[in-house]
């Protein structure tokens, strides 16, 4: 049986519904309930309408984070480098998808159904009314509550924001109903539809994210209401974990199982994936492209290189002269997630359709406002287009799932050690790490980046931070969890890359045998014919550099002719608690004057 994605559903039953019967049609601007919801299939063609889930763009959302350094336009970059206003920053104050779910809602009931088929479709529609919300808190916190479909002349289209305690009560008690009647075997033939397990996922990290978000967030007066939500978190994630029938997807193979996930055509059935994207190459690609490799927008930060372990379970952090390791050094006995996600020395590039260099063992390609680290998860290394088309992309794994658990429950001071072995320890193993104690020493580097950790089990809950920014590096997760987590200043540090102690040849990829050689910025590249050929017969890339904005310069470091390569001078200041935030925007201020500004907007 082939796959297939459920978006590629919706365009084969829209194309197939079309006939000559025009006259008798009903207005296009909105499906009439007379005319449609009759039927389960009905509403779930309906529902399709509003799945927005990511694909493979999630490879590239840690920018605005410590992870990347990115060349591209962001929002909070502009924010933190400018000046911003309500009308200047005006993204996401947009309705229409709430339209489209409290219609469904308000119609559904008209299609002939079951009883148990009614409370599914029901909990389905609020389960994707509480997605809506979440994204809209997230970013807004007090919004305007609507469970209803408004018309042009009703007065709630004017009233103001309903506060954040009001719309996420609301929220969850959407998720709690969802939780329990959306239907367990919803995707057994429509891979990746929503299924209760998707459902108890969403609720536990909305849980998670709500419970820490008030917990560190003291300018919302709301830390006593903190540990309901992580009490929720931890006891929702344990239901997905103990009764989803869901594994880590482990074949005992260290150096693999874990890249393995991002890179498959075929995760349909993978016992760790509880919500993917399914593709068919030819029938619908999953538009894969490869510049999350490093050298367009985004490329991966030594910060996010120095958080992974060691091989025997220490900080890399603490081995002597950690700060100034070259490149080849950096991935030695390391986290085997490291070579999993970075570009390592010896890694062999079969898709060089983007770079210049072509085909073989991979010279790390330097280039100005890059870090010189390139990103390998998720990219797909086979020049067949076909099989990158057919990249299936895992949305939410059950390693997710074992990280909310153990954060939830270290967070609320209840974490044992059954429960790290239960869920961290499984992703640790996987990967052939020391499993974590209950009680670890203190990483001094961990506790400076986040200071407001703190009680009993303050050290493990920075380890299982750690665990978490290094399972899901570059899966989109970082920004909300910086946000969540009170950490917005480290939006502040300027990424940088791969350390050169001075000028002069560098090996790259391991072979002791010399690769690229550095020059000042302004001495002269020699002919083609005139470079320096290494032992192995190939010509050294030149480079030249010097300080950021140094004239001629290839790429720049840190310190003119030494250092770590530099990406940016200046990334401007985050603004505390304002940042967190987004204003209404102003044009919608204009519109209706009762939605007033907050944290400083």
């Amino acid at each position: 049986m082939k796959k297939y994605s459920i978006l590629f559903v919706v365009f084969l039953l829209a194309t197939q519904a079309c006939n000559d019967d025009f006259l008798e049609r009903s207005p296009q601007t909105e499906i009439s309930e007379k005319d449609f919801f009759h039927t389960a299939d009905d509403l779930d063609t309906y529902l399709y309408s509003v799945y927005n889930f990511g694909g493979v763009g999630i490879y590239v959302e840690d920018v605005s984070t410590d992870n990347t350094a990115t060349t591209g336009v962001t929002e909070l970059k502009n924010m933190m480098a400018g000046s911003p206003t309500a009308a200047n920053v005006t993204e996401g104050w947009t309705w229409d998808q709430l339209r489209k779910i409290n219609y469904y809602l308000d119609h559904f009931g008209t299609a002939t159904l079951t009883e148990a088929q009614r409370s599914h479709y029901e909990g389905l529609g609020r389960f994707f009314r509480a997605k809506f919300y979440m994204g809209k808190v997230a970013r807004y916190s007090d919004v305007p509550w609507y469970e209803k479909t408004l018309t042009q002349d009703d007065p709630d289209l004017y009233k103001g924001r309903d506060t954040r305690t009001t719309v996420v009560d609301k929220i969850f008690e959407d998720l709690e109903f969802a939780r329990q009647y959306v239907d367990a075997d919803a995707s057994e033939d429509r891979p990746g539809a929503v299924t209760k397990w998707v459902v108890r996922a969403f609720m536990a990290d909305a849980a998670l994210f709500e419970g820490t978000f008030r917990k560190y967030h003291t300018e919302l007066n709301l830390q006593s209401t903190a540990d309901k939500y992580l009490t929720l978190a931890s006891e929702v994630a344990d239901e997905v974990i103990t009764d989803g029938g869901f594994a880590l997807y482990n074949t005992g193979k260290p150096e693999s199982d874990y890249a393995s996930l991002f890179t498959s055509g075929s995760l349909e059935g993978n016992t760790e994936v509880i919500l993917g994207r399914f593709y068919e190459a030819g029938l619908l690609n999953s538009g894969w492209w490869g510049y999350m490799f490093g050298n367009y927008e985004v490329s991966p930060s030594k910060d996010l290189l120095q958080t992974y372990l060691m091989a025997d379970g220490t900080p890399y952090t603490s081995q002597a002269g950690y700060a100034t390791n070259q490149f080849v050094e950096e991935f030695a006995d390391r986290d085997p997630r490291l070579k999993q996600t970075f570009a390592y020395p010896g890694w062999e590039l079969i898709n060089n359709s983007t770079y210049a260099q072509g085909a073989g063992i991979y010279i790390q390609e330097l280039s100005r406002n890059f870090t010189g680290y390139h990103q390998i998860k998720g990219f797909v290394n086979n020049t067949d287009t076909d099989v990158q088309n057919n990249l299936d992309i895992p949305l939410i794994r059950l390693a997710e799932i074992y990280l909310i658990f153990a954060e939830a429950k270290a967070e609320l001071g209840t974490l044992t050690q059954g429960d790290l072995d239960g869920t961290v320890n499984l992703l640790r193993a996987r990967v052939g790490m020391p499993a974590l104690a209950i009680n670890p020493s203190v990483d001094p580097v961990l506790q400076a980046q986040y200071p407001l950790v703190a009680g009993g089990q303050a050290a493990v809950l920075l380890e299982i931070r750690r665990e978490r920014r290094v399972e899901l590096a570059l899966e989109g997760y970082r920004f909300d969890d910086l946000m969540r987590w009170h950490a917005g200043e480290r939006a502040e540090i300027e990424p940088e890359g791969v350390y050169f102690p001075g000028l002069g040849k560098y090996d790259l990829t391991g072979d002791n045998i010399d690769d690229i050689i550095l020059l000042p910025a302004d001495a002269e590249i020699p002919g083609e014919a005139n470079k320096e050929k290494n032992s192995l017969g190939k010509t050294l890339v030149y480079y030249r550099v010097g300080a950021i904005g140094t004239e001629g310069a290839t790429f720049y470091l840190k310190d003119g002719e030494h250092g770590n390569i530099a990406t940016a001078s200046d990334l401007g200041t985050f603004e505390e608690p304002k940042f967190y935030y987004r204003p209404v925007p102003q044009p919608q201020v204009l519109l209706n004057p009762n939605l007033t500004q907050i944290m400083g907007w």
